[in-house]
């Protein structure tokens, strides 16, 4: 089997043209509500020069999701299994909540993914992220057991984390809305979660 020719520059460009495109239509419309045409029409490319790229709307999906994947464990992966508990768990907190202020498009892809029951990275969550949510909760049994923390659930516990962060990338529009003007959601979520998870961690 020949090895595949490498790209020329222009290739690279418009491949990341393409995929930039494909990020803020899946992000806004879902798998479902987006169509090549939308893609397409955002990268500023005909429809028949995208499918030279990319073979179907399928195959850009699969190709975003999985470079998603290793940037949504980075922040759980830098947990510092030697580091002080509750500086690690906060930290932890900090760096998931910049991750919905850096990549909002990101998660809310992930999160369509999820909502349609993941058809496209089942694989991916039931091997890479398991494993990783498996080897930290150890972690945590480890500090519980050694009185540094409060007795929780680990795995509970790394699920409000995901769910009190991706929150604000995921309803940005709700959350702004019930703030009104003038306030940053994100900066303001920062101090309350970090209390919240101080108090909730304390021995």
């Amino acid at each position: 089997m020949g090895m595949e020719k490498p790209r020329t520059r222009i290739q690279k460009k418009n491949r990341e043209t393409i995929l930039e495109a494909a990020l803020e239509v899946f992000s806004q419309h879902g798998f479902r509500g987006a169509t090549l045409d939308m893609i397409a029409g955002a990268a500023g490319l005909s429809k028949p020069n995208l499918l030279y790229y990319f073979p179907s709307k399928e195959a850009i999906h699969v190709t975003l999701l999985s470079g998603l994947m290793d940037t949504w464990l980075a922040p759980l992966r830098e947990m510092d299994t030697g580091g002080d508990p509750m500086e690690e768990l906060r930290g932890y907190v900090r760096r998931k909540l910049q991750m919905s202020r850096d990549f909002p498009r990101e998660s809310r892809l992930f999160a369509n993914e999820i909502v349609q029951g993941a058809p496209r990275m089942q694989e991916g969550l039931e091997t890479e992220l398991k494993a990783l949510v498996d080897e930290k909760a150890e972690v945590i049994r480890g500090w519980i057991a050694q009185g540094r923390i409060a007795d929780v659930d680990p795995h509970h516990l790394i699920f409000s984390i995901w769910a009190l962060t991706q929150h604000y990338a995921d309803f940005d529009a709700q959350v702004r809305a019930v703030l009104g003007e003038g306030r940053d959601p994100l900066t303001e979520a920062e101090g309350f979660l970090d209390t919240l998870f101080t108090r909730l961690l304390a021995p």
